[in-house]
């Protein structure tokens, strides 16, 4: 049996000073032929580590030492790739939303990405417990040319242990510009019984997990012909289902699944698809 989350209070039932906030501030840059990191800030319980890397790209591990969050933590990731830099930015494992007790549980994103540059922003899950309260919200500055592929994934309650969200809060703002031009814009909210609200045939037909994945560079939307066949005709796109689009010069895709495991093998050879190479050693783990 899983607690609902408590009504949302004025006034926090715990104080600040026993809530986590903290983050990390990345900047990349071109030295030679070589992506480095060229500023890097940790605070809190949020690190950044650096793989090796083998070829001109940057790689970089944010992990979170909590293990999760909870209602009233805040974290602020930054990333700022210059002029031609090239960089993957992912997370250890997957982010874990626990219970609240009334406060939000918030997650800020705040990326700018310069002439020439690219990046893929690959995350790993974001897992809603029973009772969670959480407020994500993903900003982006693309230069015109700059190429940019970001991935989101949530995960409605952990189907393992049979649970559910009876009860739950969701708010996910998204807003993305090229050229200091708005190019996408959504705002998600789910609110009070999440999971019944999944449920519904023109909602979520009981989807567990949901993703969106958005491209935008030189020959990303190419790419459409080939993604919606691999949506179509793959197997591993089985138990999930995935639509894929071209809007304001950029490739958006969706997917859902009552399985959470189906949502992600299938979003793992997505995703190698799109960025041409291996994902990151962590999605493997």
């Amino acid at each position: 049996m899983f607690a609902p989350a408590l009504p949302q209070s004025p006034e926090p039932l715990l104080p600040d000073y026993v809530r986590a906030d903290g983050g990390v501030r990345l900047r990349f840059g071109k030295v030679g032929t070589r992506t480095m990191r060229l500023d890097v800030a940790e605070s809190g319980g949020y690190r950044a580590r650096f793989p090796t890397a083998y070829d001109e790209r940057c790689e970089a591990v944010l992990i979170n030492t909590a293990g999760g969050m909870a209602g009233g933590d805040r974290a602020v990731t930054r990333i700022a790739l210059d002029a031609g830099a090239q960089a993957t930015v992912t997370t250890q494992a997957a982010e874990k939303i626990y219970r609240s007790q009334g406060s939000d549980t918030r997650v800020e994103t705040h990326i700018e990405v310069a002439a020439g540059a690219e990046l893929a922003w690959l995350p790993q899950e974001t897992i809603l417990f029973s009772g969670s309260r959480l407020s994500r919200s993903l900003d982006v500055d693309l230069a015109a040319d700059a190429s940019f592929i970001a991935a989101e994934t949530l995960y409605f309650g952990r189907a393992a242990m049979g649970e559910s969200l009876s009860r739950g809060h969701l708010r996910d703002r998204w807003r993305i510009r090229r050229d200091g031009k708005l190019i996408f814009a959504e705002d998600l909210l789910l609110d009070g019984a999440i999971d019944a609200t999944l449920g519904r045939k023109a909602v979520g037909q009981g989807a567990r997990a949901a993703a969106t994945v958005f491209a935008t560079g030189p020959g990303q939307l190419e790419k459409l012909a080939e993604i919606r066949a691999l949506l179509a005709d793959d197997t591993v796109f089985a138990e999930v289902e995935a639509g894929a689009g071209v809007l304001d010069g950029f490739l958006l895709i969706r997917l859902l699944s009552a399985d959470a495991q189906a949502l992600r093998r299938a979003l793992v050879m997505l995703l190698g698809h799109l960025i041409g190479r291996a994902l990151p050693r962590t999605w493997s783990i």
